[in-house]
């Protein structure tokens, strides 16, 4: 909640969220899928590397970020992804926002 303390319209609560992560998150890192969803053709299990934080204007309704998925670069929910060997940082800021969004919270 201490990302969005100050944000008061869905605007700033996004923009609160990527600037946050933005700070937090070290690219590339490994990752394993921990769900499907709709979103995404990334399947459970699957592990693909994260390159990089998708661009502010794509993450009004949810983050995304991009990754590499076999051959492709793709953009996909960071709420369905994993970090696996990376630093703590980057495992504490996308524990944060699974609390966010498993709970249903909405910017």
């Amino acid at each position: 909640m201490e990302v969005v303390v100050d944000a008061y319209t869905e605007e700033e609560r996004a923009t609160s969220w990527h600037c946050y992560l933005e700070e937090q998150l070290s690219f590339p890192f490994e990752a394993s899928i921990r769900k499907a969803m709709a979103s995404s053709p990334l399947r459970p299990g699957e592990h693909v590397s994260v390159t990089g934080l998708a661009h502010e204007d794509l993450c009004r309704v949810g983050i995304f970020v991009w990754v590499r998925w076999g051959q492709r670069d793709v953009v996909a929910p960071l709420a369905q992804i994993v970090p696996v060997n990376c630093d703590e940082p980057t495992q504490v800021a996308v524990a944060d926002w699974h609390y966010w969004h498993d709970r249903g919270y909405v910017f």
